[in-house]
């Protein structure tokens, strides 16, 4: 499920009820942990936390005219999911992440590359989410993109 918001705000009001308190939870989480010179917005339908052009003006190499994507969050038709670059990109924080995980939730963990995806959202690890989104700086983002990412 993808919006057309325009902005976090406008994408949280679309929401179900019982999924608004939730995102909510999470983009709070996220913004109170997330490192200086990453920026909240709207990318691909979802919250985005990217680094911006003002910083990096390159962009995604992909999609140039977007900014360089690091941490998206989204209410999908059958979960919740938070996508985080750096876990697909940098395996020591993946490791601490699956290593924390049962710790925070009783529930297996249910991940893909870079998305961990949360059916029961009575089950939300927020403080770890909150944890997660500070292991990584924007410089520290923007020498792995461009050394690991971006060259494949």
């Amino acid at each position: 499920m993808t919006s057309n918001a325009s902005t976090p705000e406008e994408y949280i009001n679309e929401l179900p009820e019982e999924r608004k308190e939730v995102i909510s939870k999470l983009r709070d989480a996220i913004n109170k942990n997330l490192p200086k010179g990453f920026e909240e917005g709207m990318g691909y339908g979802m919250l985005s936390y990217h680094i911006p052009h003002s910083i990096y003006p390159y962009g995604y190499h992909c999609t140039p005219e977007l900014p360089l994507p690091f941490m998206n969050l989204a209410s999908q038709k059958n979960f919740v999911a938070v996508y985080h670059m750096g876990m697909y990109a940098k395996k020591e924080i993946l490791n601490w992440f699956t290593s924390e995980y049962p710790k925070h939730c009783k529930r297996k963990l249910d991940m893909g590359k870079s998305c961990a995806r949360f059916k029961r959202i009575d089950d939300i690890p927020y403080k770890l989410i909150g944890e997660l989104a500070a292991k990584m700086t924007s410089e520290e983002w923007i020498d792995i993109y461009e050394t690991v990412i971006k060259k494949k």
